[in-house]
């Protein structure tokens, strides 16, 4: 399977290393943030934090990258 190539600036730059460091794919958090609904920003980032041990610049990337694809 080719791995996802990500864009090089923004939030997405963020994506290889989140995937390096936690061992799960980029889909696996964006649908437990999408499990929290309409959270506020700061609540999903709180969330990865606490409970997943994510680095506040990683869940942030996350976290604004669904925000400006909540598409998919």
């Amino acid at each position: 399977m080719a791995e996802q190539q990500w864009p090089t600036q923004g939030p997405a730059s963020y994506f290889p290393s989140i995937e390096k460091r936690y061992g799960e794919s980029i889909e696996h958090w964006l649908d437990l943030l999408r499990g929290l609904g309409d959270a506020a920003h700061m609540e999903k980032v709180a969330y990865l934090k606490n409970e997943h041990g994510l680095g506040h610049g990683h869940a942030n990337a996350l976290v604004a990258w669904l925000k400006q694809h909540p598409e998919g």
